[in-house]
């Protein structure tokens, strides 16, 4: 009976993973594909990378959205950071709980009416004063921050309040000023997650493409919205490779990640044998 359940459990975990994984390693085979039609083999070709890397408009599209998702990702940060900050030391101050709304608000806020609202509030300024004078990568840049900064903000929470407060407290007992305290021992134990907030700010940025739509102007595509406007008229090879590029490049980021973090692994149980034969 238990072996049958095994086989069960794990036929569906392969399911799963076919599921997923197959139609990217579909796409992927195809990229290398001759033909002009995405879906029917013509031999292997390594045309379409070539073609991609020739291909001014998807090149201008890529460096706009990585730099919005750069910029976006570091003010995100550094506004998410303040508000975690807020919420996590400062517990009793008037509006807290509106406060606390309006951070966690665009986690469970549905992109289209957060695209929606900020396309309304740019509208409304640039009739009041002027700014902004259309719409491109700076409100594009604005918006990205507005969501992101919450994400930032729970990370940055949640690190702070598992935080042993000792710590600064011990720093101010020996003479350091508060200033002095966040700067030499606060912000060094939270940087991970400062870290892990900018990451994931950066990858929302890149992702993104329902809030870019409603704020971008004529001028202003960033990558997703213009692989969806190419996918909309037809699948193409090449596509398909920058589909692939993309991947390579996510999955050597998480290698790398991964190798990093055995290696600080490994470290931390030498030296805690190395501190026990010690004690020893």
């Amino acid at each position: 009976m238990k072996g049958q359940r095994s086989i069960f459990l794990f036929s569906w975990l392969c399911f799963g993973f076919a599921f997923l994984y197959v139609p990217i390693l579909i796409m992927m085979f195809f990229s290398f594909n001759r033909s002009r039609l995405a879906t029917v083999w013509g031999g292997f070709s390594t045309q379409w990378y070539g073609a991609l890397l020739q291909n001014d408009q998807i090149i201008e599209a890529a460096l706009l959205s990585f730099r919005i998702a750069a910029v976006s990702a570091t003010w995100a940060v550094i506004f998410g950071t303040m508000a975690g900050f807020s919420l996590s030391r400062f517990h009793r101050f008037r509006g807290r709980v509106l406060f606390s709304g309006m951070i966690t608000a665009p986690l469970v806020m549905p992109d289209v009416i957060t695209g929606l609202s900020l396309l309304l509030l740019f509208v409304t300024l640039e009739g009041v004063i002027g700014w902004p004078e259309g719409r491109g990568a700076s409100t594009i840049t604005i918006a990205h921050i507005t969501f992101s900064m919450a994400y930032v903000a729970v990370i940055v929470q949640s690190r702070l309040s598992t935080m042993d407060e000792s710590l600064e407290e011990a720093a101010m007992d020996l003479g350091s000023r508060p200033l002095r305290v966040l700067f030499d021992v606060t912000l060094p134990l939270i940087a991970p997650a400062m870290v892990s907030g900018w990451l994931l700010s950066f990858t929302l940025s890149l992702d993104d493409l329902v809030i870019a739509s409603f704020t971008s102007g004529p001028g202003a595509n960033t990558l997703p919205m213009l692989i969806y406007s190419k996918v909309k008229l037809g699948i193409t090879p090449d596509i398909n490779a920058l589909a692939t590029i993309i991947i390579m490049v996510v999955t050597t980021g998480v290698v790398i990640a991964a190798i990093f973090m055995n290696r600080q692994e490994r470290r931390r149980l030498q030296d805690s044998q190395i501190a026990a034969i010690e004690k020893t």
